[in-house]
């Protein structure tokens, strides 16, 4: 009985949870990296002294715990998704909104049951969801550790540092880079990026980079737009600060080609292309891989 009314009392936190997570997203460009996620979550619930408490084991402070459990039912119900530490707001998570808290869970655990039967494992206990649901936690841990140090090895660069890391990127994703913007006066572009030597191949990137804590705001959007005048041209807009509202919304509708590339999403490129870097590159910002075990298919 006891055993219930904990497990009663977890579900009603989560539905808070959830929903709230959920509204955080929509209400910021529909992604958050997962630190921040957790930090406006803490804000914006009423958090009880039971919540905050840490399981014995584990050490997992249990309204975290509890958020990072039940977030599972809204990935298989399509609400979420989650990728290199950052959780995505689908458009059927906006929609699913508003159900309102317990109406949105139900959904998800009725989305989660039914994808479980159609899984022809073994692993159907509670026991083994919770195993699973444990290593997931350990990895996204672990994920917000690496993001969070990457985080501050980027912040702590100053422009023209993080300007080689943006090109030496580039580099790494088969572009050429003939020209990177040298100490001085800010001329607008930062780098140049070309599919060959010469630039006589699409696309030729345009790259403007904002090193700083501040969002970029459309008029800075609309500047790059206005330097893309030749056909085959592309902009790319890199800002550790993020993008404002209004700026991701007018990137998104611009007739030309520009892509907005964040603190988070240069990271996630990086880890991605981190192979493909020069040896020289790779010691601009190196990294060491961990691994886990894959659950078996």
């Amino acid at each position: 009985m006891v055993e219930g009314k904990a497990r009663g009392r977890s579900r009603l936190l989560a539905a808070d949870l959830i929903h709230a997570a959920m509204r955080i997203l929509r209400d910021n460009g529909r992604e958050m990296p997962i630190r921040e996620l957790m930090a406006r979550v803490e804000k914006d619930v009423d958090l009880s002294e039971w919540a905050k408490e840490r399981f014995v084991k584990s050490n997992y402070i249990r309204w975290e715990s509890i958020l990072h459990f039940y977030s599972i039912d809204c990935v298989k119900a399509g609400y979420l998704v989650k990728k290199k530490g950052v959780w995505y707001l689908t458009p059927e998570g906006d929609e699913a909104i508003k159900l309102g808290p317990a109406n949105l869970l139900d959904s998800a655990t009725r989305a989660y049951r039914k994808w479980r039967a159609e899984q022809a494992n073994d692993a159907t206990t509670e026991t083994a969801d919770i195993a699973a649901e444990e290593t997931s936690m350990a990895f996204e841990e672990v994920e917000q550790v690496a993001m969070s140090g990457l985080e501050g090895y980027i912040n702590d660069q100053n422009a023209y540092e993080f300007q080689d890391l943006v090109a030496a990127l580039l580099r790494g994703m088969g572009y050429y880079t003939p020209f990177v913007a040298p100490r001085g006066k800010d001329g607008g572009v930062d780098v140049l990026a070309y599919r060959d030597p010469l630039g006589t191949q699409s696309p030729r990137i345009q790259v403007q980079i904002k090193h700083r804590g501040a969002a970029a705001s459309v008029q800075e959007i609309r500047q790059l737009m206005g330097l893309l005048q030749k056909e085959g041209d592309v902009g790319i807009f890199v800002s550790t600060g993020g993008f404002t509202p209004d700026a991701k919304t007018t990137a998104r509708g611009s007739h030309v080609h520009v892509e907005l590339i964040d603190l988070s999403r240069f990271i996630a490129l990086w880890q991605e292309f981190y192979d493909k870097l020069t040896d020289e590159d790779k010691s601009l910002m190196p990294l060491t891989p961990i691994y886990f075990l894959a659950k078996k298919e």
